[in-house]
């Protein structure tokens, strides 16, 4: 079963900058939507950003202008630039793709393992 993987997490201060990547484990029909999630210490999940395979783009407005989302549509690869980061970002960071099945071409909700982001003052 085809798995996301997140890579990329880190220990930084605060003002640097991290890079995350998420990548299907194997080769999949299709991907549409891949997104990114945090969740920190005692909070619920929340939506970051999103990207489509035709590049259409959100944020939650809060991060706007710090974070950035791309995507590999060839290797089916999500990566979020993190900028100026700030203790307040520290958590762990999701990913999350609907990836078309290839025996009945439904598309599937999947999460990602996690990768921890911690931003010290």
């Amino acid at each position: 079963q085809v798995q996301l993987v997140e890579s990329g997490g880190g220990s930084v201060q605060a003002g640097g900058s991290l890079r995350l990547y998420c990548a299907a484990s194997e080769r999949v029909l299709s991907i549409n939507s891949m997104a990114w999630y945090r969740q920190a210490p005692g909070k619920q999940r929340e939506f970051v950003a999103s990207v489509t395979s035709d590049g259409d783009i959100n944020y939650v407005d809060s991060l706007k202008g710090r974070f950035t989302i791309s995507r590999d549509n060839a290797k089916n690869t999500v990566y979020l630039q993190m900028n100026s980061l700030k203790p307040e970002d520290t958590a762990v960071y999701y990913c999350n793709a609907d990836i078309q099945n290839y025996s009945n071409y439904k598309y599937y909700n999947y999460w990602g393992q996690g990768t921890q982001v911690t931003v010290s003052s």
